[in-house]
């Protein structure tokens, strides 16, 4: 990993051990950077006040090696990204101005998947995730993840379940508590169903009307100019002397007709001339009998206008467009929404029924739930128990109190309210008995901070065993041990890095000593500029350090004795 204009850390390359590499230094030379940029790879908040004085922004390049088809893999090369000889290649960079950026693979990606990565990727614990251990929600977390397809199985079956009874319940619910607007809704429809019914519209019949008032309503100068339009056509019978179309065209086509044999053009166009007369005789024809049958009959034209009034007043009502195919549509859907109505009574039955089905059901879900976590939680327990004992706990007990939680509001159970949640009816809750004859307390108030920093490390590694991860993270997690505790919790650590990648912030010298690899993080001052370095400590070095750590000065004689010890303690075991 390369730190670049991060925080006190000017340009730095933090090489991480396979196994076991701890992370040291002085209070304030900038360990927690080296715990932040890890961060920032997977996808953690970016912090313009993090970018070094000075700088635009600062950079984070990391380069992670996983097995083929591992799930972080795949997730990457889903969003574009190429893996470089099995290693995949990610960066972050935060401006001083708080833009943030992040290419996965060689491809710029939302810092969104850095975080869809992370879970795959590391497992990052602090003085953070050890409050998180203590709330109830996480410790239950904690033992279904430890229990696998156990709890998975019938939890998933169970939010099914639970959610629709959520459903129906929010239904029936709502046909209840609304039971008199909907009966209000109702009456609405029935009495615009029963307005449309008594009119009995017909599809485009407003249209048809309109067409039929406009040709009524102009009946005599329709007549007259059919009339005068068949006079100009066919001649006027009461006058033989008139000219009429009929009689020209008749004449041209004699005209043409009699020399026709001399020339073939002639002869096409009296023939068309002679098509034009049967045209007009037709026309003739038609002007005859539409001025015969053109109704001029004002009562029709009465009812016209009365039958549109009452369209017209059906549509300003119910039309969307002011048609009346829109009214018809209007009456379709309230037929359909009075039928759901109606159905209220039957529904509300029907959902009962249900209910009550669906909660005998997540009862039964419930207890197997709870059953699969009860036996998930001893086994659990006891696997903490032991590990305890391997970190200068050995009379700690560690047990799993998981009972289901009650409520005034919730289902009545056997006689009891319980109180069903989405993931089941379950408190989970960790107790400890730091020693014989103590009372099992919860760990928030049972532990010192010594004793929960290494109960959460006995979690976690009962955790590596179930649900692996190829890196843990842990910032100083050994806070508040000393002594034999902080030589067992080193000694455990190893132990963790035989099946994973571990990472330890530490300023214990008894947990340095076992690292595989050890890392310096060093601050120095010219005078007007401080910065901080990372450096791989072999030998000599690293015996100055844990000198340091052990004593404060680095050239102690008993601090190096020890600190020689130490390490030669730590390899024997290993």
């Amino acid at each position: 990993m390369r730190i670049r204009s991060l925080g006190v850390i000017d340009d730095a390359v933090v090489e991480l051990s396979p196994g076991f590499t701890a992370v040291t230094g002085e209070t304030g030379a900038g360990k927690t950077m080296v715990v932040t940029s890890l961060g920032l790879l997977l996808g953690g908040r970016a912090d313009p006040a993090l970018v070094r004085i000075g700088a635009k922004a600062a950079v984070v390049e990391g380069r992670i090696v996983m097995r083929p088809g591992a799930p972080a893999a795949v997730r990457a090369e889903e969003a574009g990204a190429e893996l470089d000889d099995g290693a995949l290649l990610i960066s972050r960079t935060v401006s001083a101005e708080g833009r943030s950026r992040a290419h996965v693979g060689g491809r710029s990606v939302p810092v969104g998947l850095l975080g869809e990565l992370a879970d795959d990727l590391v497992a990052v614990h602090g003085q953070t995730d050890q409050q998180g251990l203590l709330r109830p929600a996480r410790q239950r977390q904690a033992l279904d993840r430890y229990a696998g397809d156990a709890v998975a199985v019938p939890l998933e079956k169970y939010g099914s379940a639970y959610r629709r009874l959520r459903s129906v319940a929010v239904e029936l619910e709502e046909i209840t508590t609304r039971a008199r607007e909907r009966a209000q809704e109702a009456d609405l429809l029935r009495f615009g169903l029963d307005e449309i019914a008594a009119v009995e519209p017909v599809a485009g019949e407003d249209t048809e009307l309109a067409a039929e008032a406009e040709r009524l309503g102009h009946a005599e100068s329709l007549a007259s100019a059919a009339q005068l339009a068949h006079g100009a056509l066919a001649g006027n019978p009461e006058d033989p002397e008139a000219i009429d179309a009929n009689m020209l065209v008749a004449g041209a086509h004699r005209a043409l007709e009699s020399v026709r044999s001399h020339d073939p053009a002639l002869g096409a166009l009296a023939e068309r001339i002679g098509e034009l007369g049967i045209l007009l005789s037709d026309v003739a024809g038609e002007l005859a009998g539409y001025a015969d049958d053109l109704d001029a009959d004002p009562l029709r034209l009465a009812a016209v206008e009365e039958r549109r009034a009452a369209l017209t007043q059906l549509t300003r009502k119910y039309g969307s467009d002011g048609t009346v195919d829109s009214v018809l549509e209007w009456a379709e859907q309230g037929a359909a929404r009075l039928l759901e109505l109606d159905g209220d009574d039957e529904r509300i039955t029907e959902l009962t029924v249900e209910r009550d089905g669906l909660r005998s059901e997540l009862s039964l879900l419930a207890q197997a739930l709870t059953d699969a976590r009860v036996e998930a939680a001893t086994r659990f327990a006891s696997a903490v128990t032991e590990e305890l004992a391997s970190l200068a706990m050995p009379h700690a007990r560690v047990t799993i109190d998981v009972r289901q939680a009650e409520d005034e509001d919730g289902v009545e159970v056997g006689g009891r309210p319980v109180a069903y949640g989405p993931s089941g009816a379950d408190e989970v809750e960790l107790l400890l008995a730091p020693h014989p004859g103590a009372q099992p307390r919860p760990i928030a108030k049972g532990a010192s901070g010594g004793e929960l920093s290494r109960v959460m490390l006995a979690v976690e590694v009962v955790f590596a065993g179930s649900d692996p991860v190829p890196t843990y993270l842990f910032d100083e997690v050994d806070a508040g041990v000393g002594g034999k505790a902080a030589v067992e919790v080193g000694r455990r650590l190893a132990k963790l890095a035989k099946s994973a990648q571990v990472v330890v912030v530490t300023h214990l010298p008894q947990v340095a000593a076992f690292a595989d690899r050890q890392l310096l993080v060093e601050k120095t001052n010219d005078g007007s500029v401080t910065r901080s370095g990372v450096t791989v400590l072999e030998g000599e070095a690293r015996i100055r350090e844990l000198s340091r750590m052990l004593a404060g000065h680095e050239d102690s004689v008993s601090a190096r004795a020890h600190a020689e010890e130490l390490l030669a303690a730590a390899r024997a075991d290993a």
